[in-house]
């Protein structure tokens, strides 16, 4: 090997080393980042780590010291029930009708701005389903009377008296939209 070989081989290790030297310095000091503008921030997507754990937890204590295994049943049993449906139509002569329709009881409870009655079902069809009850609608002497037809009950027909029944006003009732 020869001399001059050596010299340019000591000064490139000697130029790679303090370059070496002078990355890893630099990379141990805290620099400031440098501040986004505006538009870099439309532009980026920030990332969030998100956490698998809910984010509360809340402990449900039920003290059975003091009461019977039924008392802690009845307070902590949720009931569905799924056989109530509510319904508002519009009729003619003007009339706006809100029917809640209790399945289960066959019952139907009919709210108007001349009063609110509870009426039951008198047949076992349901094209038209007829429900009837003894007082009129304000919840004085006479009669209501309330029939819906079609499985969907988007037609009704409501008639109701008063003492004198002999004077029956009919209602024709579409479902509103």
């Amino acid at each position: 090997m020869s001399v001059e070989f050596l010299k340019n081989v000591r000064s490139s290790v000697v130029l790679t080393s303090l370059l070496a030297g002078a990355l890893t310095i630099s990379a141990c000091q805290k620099q400031s980042e440098p501040e986004s503008g505006m538009e870099d921030g439309v532009h980026a997507e920030e990332t969030v780590p998100m956490s698998a754990e809910p984010a509360e937890h809340i402990a449900v204590v039920v003290d059975t010291a003091d009461a019977s295994l039924n008392e802690v049943e009845g307070d902590t049993t949720a009931s569905v029930n799924s056989s109530v449906t509510q319904m508002s139509y519009l009729c003619t002569p003007e009339l706006k009708v809100d029917a809640t329709y209790k399945d289960d009881a066959n019952q139907v409870v009919v709210a108007t701005d001349m009063g609110t009655v509870t009426l039951n079902q008198t047949n076992e069809g349901s094209n038209p389903e007829v429900f009837e009850v003894a007082t009129a609608i304000d919840g004085g002497q006479g009669f209501t009377q309330w029939r819906v037809g079609h499985e969907a009950r988007d037609t009704g027909v409501m008639r109701t008296a008063g003492a004198d029944e002999s004077n029956v006003n009919t209602y024709e009732c579409s479902k509103a939209s």
